[in-house]
């Protein structure tokens, strides 16, 4: 049997997720040899990994607009364009605003147009079955570029020094160009097939005009919704509980413990082994079960491991803690596929994605303001115990937000002015 295109597609889009997770988890690696040749303080350093992180999240609904504007073709080729041309740039910065400008912007941005809102436009346009496992599988690729990248990456900086490193990533972004370019469609008719599993031809909102327009028309129209509050107050918990809090303060917390900070890496590289298993577990979860108790569930687990972790820190590595990497692993990002299906029911097919592109940044400014919070109770307190207990408690409360969720029914008004046609 044939393979059909979709699936073609889906890996196109795997590679260049792998790459924006790849590209925008390189600063872990370039802190401390900044820090010794320019003399910039962690602080200054960080800063640029802060603008990226708001970038990132903040990117994502008006990349969706764009891509319904102007292709996901062309939005994803340049994005890539400007990650390589941000990346490239640093090899020859002398400054620090330099950092900012561009891995903080011009890489924030690039990686932004390519983050799960990305995921989400090709499985909605593209499959009908199994497209909560390919959100789930698409999603995955954010923790295996990770885990592609990293060590290679920081290699290359013990070998040949962080320029060398800069200029991996920018040579691995523009390589991907080509592939986008000649392998991604914008939707199954382009090349006449229906989307994968499909009974006909479905119904899509093509979007004219400016696509900024459009992105906060999204946020206007769905604002009037209490299920948007709902899905971005439990979004904004998770970012806060997984980017901003572990995978920020995780390492210096357990070296406040006496542990070594390669052993904490290699847990935290644990993490997102398990996180790819559970991600795509999800993905296939969501196909069959309510999205709101998957995602009640998540969040609970999520909360509850947390509120344990301060008493599982030790010098050594107990097989508490190996329990507790396995299962907040499985926990990650498992709430991405859920939370994209139910943005796409209760908001509909055409406006569901840029929905969830708002959705999104939701969850990236929580994990922005996490990392701020947690390093001010380290600093006051001496101890992170207050900030796991926070995050544990906030999880709690996200799964109460979860399944306050009514059932899914269509948006009361369209949310970008366009005409419907068949495709």
């Amino acid at each position: 049997m044939r393979l059909h295109r979709a699936w073609i597609v889906a890996g196109v889009a795997f590679v260049a997720l792998i790459g924006a997770a790849g590209f925008r988890a390189t600063p872990g690696v370039l802190i401390v040899p900044l820090q010794n040749e320019f003399g910039w303080s962690r602080t200054t350093i960080s800063l640029a990994v802060s603008v990226n992180l708001v970038l990132f999240g903040l990117t994502a609904p008006f990349a969706a607009a764009l891509m319904d504007r102007f292709g996901i073709r062309q939005v994803t080729a340049a994005a890539l364009v400007l990650v390589a041309t941000g990346s490239g740039l640093t090899y020859f910065m002398t400054a620090s605003w330099q950092l900012v400008l561009c891995w903080g912007v011009l890489v924030g941005l690039g990686t932004g147009s390519m983050a799960m809102v990305f995921a989400a436009t090709i499985a909605n346009r593209w499959f009908v079955r199994h497209r909560g496992l390919v959100i789930g599988v698409l999603t995955a690729g954010g923790a295996t570029g990770q885990l592609v990248f990293l060590p290679l990456l920081a290699w290359l900086v013990g070998q040949h020094g962080w320029r060398s490193a800069s200029i991996a990533v920018s040579c691995a972004a523009l390589a991907v160009v080509p592939l986008v370019v000649l392998v991604l469609r914008e939707r199954p008719a382009d090349v006449g097939l229906l989307p994968y599993g499909a009974d006909g031809p479905p119904e899509e909102t093509i979007t004219r005009g400016d696509a900024a327009g459009v992105a906060l028309r999204a946020l206007r129209v769905a604002s009037r919704r209490k299920e948007f509050w709902l899905l971005a107050g439990g979004f904004f918990i998770c970012g806060a509980s997984t980017n901003g809090l572990v995978g920020t303060h995780f390492i210096p917390a357990a070296h406040d413990h006496g542990l070594g900070e390669t052993t904490a890496a290699s847990l935290l590289a644990l993490v997102g082994i398990f996180d790819i298993a559970g991600t795509i577990a999800s993905g296939w979860l969501t196909d069959r079960m309510d999205s709101r108790r998957l995602l009640g569930w998540y969040y609970a687990l999520r909360g509850l491991s947390l509120l344990a972790l301060p008493m599982l820190f030790a010098n050594t590595v107990h097989p508490s803690m190996l329990v507790f990497v396995i299962f907040y692993g499985l926990d990650w990002v498992a709430t991405v596929p859920p939370t994209v299906a139910l943005a796409r029911e209760v908001f509909g097919p055409a406006q569901g994605t840029i929905v969830f592109g708002w959705v999104f940044a939701a969850h990236q400014l929580g994990a922005a303001a996490a990392a701020t919070v947690a390093g001010l109770i380290r600093t006051q307190l001496g101890t992170y115990t207050l900030a796991w207990w926070g995050a544990g408690v906030l999880c709690l409360f996200a799964s109460a937000l979860s399944l306050s969720i009514t059932r899914p029914t269509p948006a009361p008004e369209p949310l970008s002015r366009g005409v419907t046609r068949t495709v």
